[in-house]
C-alpha cells in the first residue's frame, strides 16, 4: 500500500503552512502515508517524518538511500506507513484518493481519539493543516492535560 502514494501533485508549502512552528526549514516532500503523515527531505538530504497525529517531527534517516533501504523492512513499513491500519481501513471502504487521507473525528492525540468508529476520508490539506494548528496550540501542555475545544 505504501508504494501507491504519489506526492508529485501535492504542494509541500501548503501542507506545511500550519507546521512551520515545528519545522521551519526548507523541505521537499518525498512520500506520505494513508493518514497524512509526511516524509520530508531537508537541504542536506536527511529524511524526516512529520507525524501529524501526535505532532512529532523526527529525523528517521541520514539520506534518501538509507530511507529507501529501511523502507523495505516490514517493521518500518508498519511503523512509518501504518500498513496494517491502512489495510484495516481499506477493508472498511476507507481508501483515500491522491489529495485525501484518513482522518479521525476525534484526533488521535486525545485520549478518546482513534476509536474504530471515528475514521473518515478527508482532504489532506484540511486535515494536515487542522492538526498542525491544533498541535501548535497544545504543544506546551503536559501529557495528560485536559483540553477544551472551542470551534469558531
Amino acid at each position: 500500500m505504501a508504494h501507491q502514494w504519489s506526492v508529485d501533485a501535492l504542494d509541500v508549502e501548503r501542507l506545511l503552512a500550519d507546521w512551520r512552528w515545528l519545522c521551519p526549514q526548507k523541505l521537499t516532500l518525498i512520500s506520505r502515508n494513508a493518514f497524512g503523515d509526511l516524509f520530508l527531505r531537508d537541504e542536506k538530504g536527511c529524511i524526516f517524518l512529520l507525524d501529524v497525529a501526535i505532532g512529532n517531527f523526527s529525523r528517521i534517516a541520514d539520506s534518501e538511500s538509507q530511507f529507501l533501504s529501511l523502507f523495505e523492512r516490514a517493521d518500518k513499513l508498519d511503523e512509518w506507513f501504518a500498513e496494517s491500519d491502512a489495510r484495516a481501513a481499506a477493508e472498511r471502504g476507507l481508501i483515500p484518493g491522491p489529495n485525501e487521507c484518513i482522518g479521525f473525528s476525534v484526533p488521535l492525540v486525545f485520549k478518546q481519539g482513534g476509536s474504530p468508529d471515528t475514521p473518515y476520508i478527508i482532504d489532506i490539506y484540511e486535515n494536515v493543516g487542522f492538526l498542525g494548528d491544533l498541535h501548535r496550540q497544545i504543544a506546551t501542555l503536559p501529557d495528560g492535560a485536559k483540553v477544551k475545544l472551542r470551534i469558531k
